[in-house]
Order: C-alpha cells, then structure tokens, then sequence
C-alpha cells in the first residue's frame, strides 16, 4: 500500500554522534524503506539563520509557516528530512532535505560542514542555496563549500585531481539561489573586473557543477515587528509581492526538479536514499571520499541482497500455503514449485538493481534449489512417517494374531495369507501416503516383514 508519509514532520536523517562522526539516524531510515516510490530529492542549504523555514513549509504544503527550531534542538547539527506526497508528480514522493546549523561557529567545524554539504549535493536531485542580501562577491565567497566539493566527491573511484570535471556536471543536481530580503537590482558586473583566480573559482565552479541554474529573490516578506513571530504569521500577515514569489519559487522546484538519478539513468526510490544515505556516510567515517561508481556497485549489493531475500521469503510462505505434506507424488510438488519459482523470480526482477549479467537473478535460482531440495526432503520424509503410521494402524491386527499363535493351526497359513492379502489392499487403496508409497527402502520393506513372517522356522513345515 501507500506509505503513510504526509504527515512524517521532520525528522533527522544525518547527525553527529558523541565521537562527533556522522552517522544515518534509523527512524528515518525506517520511513524511506517504505517508500517504494521514485523520489524528487530538494536540498535546501544556506549559512545558519538565513531563514530557509519559510520556503521549506511552504514545499512541505503547511499553509503556515513554522520556525523548524520549534522542531530541532539548537545543539543538533546535521541533515533534516520530510517526505511528503509530490504534489505535481504522480508516484512520487518529494523529499526535502534541510541542512541545519551550516556555517553556525558554536556547531561543529569547518570539516564537518563541507561534509554536509557534499552530502547534500550528493543526495538530492535539486539543491537550493538561500542566502541573505544580494548576490555579489561576498556571497559568492560564503559559497566556498562549492569549490571543495572535488575534495569530497569522486565520480570515479581511479579518478585523480582535477580529472572529469564534466562528470560533475552530468551528475550533480540542478542548483536554483534563493537570495532572501533583497533590495538591489540585479546588474552585470563590468568585463574586466578582477580576473583573478580567487575571485573566479566559486563562479566557474557553479558553472562547472550544477546544470542547470536559475536564481530567485525575494523582497522582505514582513516588518521588523512581524518579522520577530514570522512563525505565527499566515500568508495574509505577508507582503503580497513576497507571497508570490515565493508561490512562484514553489511552482518552479515542482515543475522542475527532476526524479533522483544515479549513473546510467538509474532512478532511485525512497528505500534507495537510504540506502545512498548510509553507503555515502559510511564511506565518510571510514576516511574516504564518497565515489559515485562505487555508490553504484555497493547499492547493486544491498538491493539485490534484499531482492532475493524477498524473493525467498515469498517463495517459502507461497510453499508453505499451497503444499499439503505429503504430496501423493512428486509432480504435485513440482508443478507447485514451479508457480512459485516463477512468482518469486518476479518479484526480484521487479526490486532488483543493476543486475548485470543475471549475476544475482542466477543467485536466487541457486537459493530457491536450495529451498526446493529442503521441501523435497522433508515431503519423503513426512511420506514415509506416513506409510508408517498407517502401516501400523492397518497391519494392528495382524500383528497380534502373529504374537498370539492364532496362524499356528492347520490351514493357519493360507488364513495369514489371506489377512495379509486383505491389509495389502486396503493400505494400497488408502490415499495421504505420499512420495514413498512404492518406495523400497518404505512401505514396501515393512509390508515385506510381514510376509517373511511365514518363513521362520515355527511356519517352515507348512510352508
């Protein structure tokens, strides 16, 4: 069914432990697994108190803004996570990402930012940058984390220094600035004004980078009265002009944002964020850089590990309810096995992930072998258990006539052979014996005991 995410409210999905090491919060992971959806994926990133709230409830759907330090305490730092229904985009689900604390001195450290940053970038298919003022040279410097996103992200895992810079731009998301309170006018700097590299590496980063870029400002939404309770106020409270731009940056991030992508294509669904999120962090804490190929190669291993499983688990409960044991023989149990095979193989093909060459669809038909030689074993066994018991129960009283004598008389013999003929029948016309019924190491041994009976010494001179 649907994942009940609409009102999942904000949750950490990255944080810092107590050695200060970033680590994947599992509540949150909990959420994306149940989402079975492709997913939009917008970070919203910017310096600490830039006032991002507003904009992010507002791509949340709340009718009224909320300050999210009502939700997140001022000692956390790290990635904040909501999922919600899209709102254009049929089947799927929009997740926004919120990077809490960015820039904030009495937070963390400067390392720790860029790597919160770069996962931003890494995780989200549209990454928005909210800043305050105007766009010129000292925002472009607070922007600083873009020039050393190479130091913290590979594309390729033999990439060297300053190699695929193009790469970047075939993967990287979509950037849109977002330039809160503004109240210049946008013109072009003059040509010719400081060429120098410092003052250019932000600018041919963004453009190196993020494909394609758009910018959005918005006037001062309110007076410095309201400005202080902004979380109280509605859009009514606002100023109409910053109402709509901000209508206007909404309607573009759902129209535009693109479905989350890997290399080659691949979408990624809500239990793949997860799954990207603890692949990249894990990479991080073990003193790596996170490389896209092999985000690729290990999400292949974690996705078709859980294809199969789920394809073993629908396999042995679809056994489990259609094989009554014992099967009366073994095509019974083959044609059923045979539904179920096909059911199963389904289902991994369907939550599969970059399978190349069948490598792990050929893994589960060894696992579902595997499962099928185990039932096999146990319905011989549970066929000869079986035999047994009824070879018991209708041979009861011929048995007890052997022990007490009752065959040692003239014309004893042909009596046994006749009683003998009589169970043989009714055991042989009986149903629910199963695979073994003419097994030889089965019922067929035990039904001979009772015929060598006859040829033990007490009998031999009748015989």
């Amino acid at each position: 069914g649907k994942p009940e995410i609409s009102n999942s409210g904000w949750l950490c999905l990255i944080e810092n432990d107590s050695d200060g090491k970033l680590r994947v919060v599992r509540s949150a992971l909990d959420i994306l697994d149940q989402i079975d959806q492709h997913v939009v994926v917008v970070s919203v990133v910017g310096l600490y108190r830039t006032g991002k709230s507003y904009l992010m409830n507002k791509l949340a759907g709340e009718k009224k803004g909320f300050a999210l330090g009502a939700t997140i305490q001022s000692k956390t730092k790290g990635i904040w996570m909501w999922c919600v229904p899209h709102p254009e985009k049929r089947d799927h689900t929009l997740v926004l990402l919120d990077t809490e604390g960015l820039g904030d001195v009495e937070k963390g450290d400067e390392k720790n930012d860029n790597w919160i940053f770069s996962l931003a970038v890494l995780l989200s298919s549209t990454l928005v940058y909210n800043s305050l003022g105007t766009i010129d040279n000292n925002a472009l410097e607070k922007l600083h984390y873009v020039t050393e996103l190479t130091e913290h992200i590979k594309v390729k895992s033999n990439q060297r220094d300053g190699e695929e810079s193009s790469e970047y731009l075939r993967y990287f998301p979509s950037f849109v600035w977002t330039v809160r309170d503004f109240t210049l006018t946008l013109e072009v700097e003059p040509s010719g004004y400081k060429k120098d590299q410092a003052y250019n590496l932000p600018r041919s980063c963004l453009r190196n980078y993020f494909s394609p870029r758009w910018c959005f400002v918005f006037e001062r939404p309110a007076s410095g009265d309201k400005m202080r309770r902004m979380e109280e106020l509605t859009d009514a409270d606002l100023e109409p002009a910053f109402v709509e731009q901000a209508k206007e940056f909404c309607d573009h991030v759902f129209m535009e944002a693109k479905t989350k992508t890997l290399k080659q294509g691949l979408k990624v669904t809500g239990r793949l964020l997860g799954n990207l999120a603890e692949t990249y962090v894990s990479a991080i804490r073990s003193g790596q850089i996170p490389c896209l190929d092999n985000a690729v190669l290990a999400l292949a291993q974690i996705e078709n590990s859980s294809a199969i499983e789920r394809a073993r688990a629908h396999y042995q409960k679809g056994m489990a309810d259609w094989v009554a044991y014992p099967t009366e023989t073994q095509e019974e149990l083959s044609e059923v096995h045979a539904v179920m095979e096909k059911e199963a193989v389904a289902i991994f093909i369907n939550n599969s992930f970059k399978d190349e060459d069948q490598k792990y669809q050929l893994e589960l038909m060894k696992v579902l072998q595997e499962e099928y030689e185990k039932i096999c074993e146990r319905n011989y066994k549970e066929s000869q258990k079986a035999c047994e018991s009824k070879i018991e129960c209708i041979f009861d009283l011929l048995e007890v006539r052997i022990r007490d004598g009752s065959y040692m008389t003239s014309g004893g013999y042909k009596e046994y052979c006749n009683d003998l003929k009589l169970a043989t029948s009714e055991y042989r016309s009986e149903g629910g014996r199963g695979v073994k019924v003419c097994w030889r190491g089965g019922s067929s041994a035990i039904l001979g005991y009772y015929v060598s009976i006859m040829f033990c010494g007490c009998c031999s001179k009748e015989l």
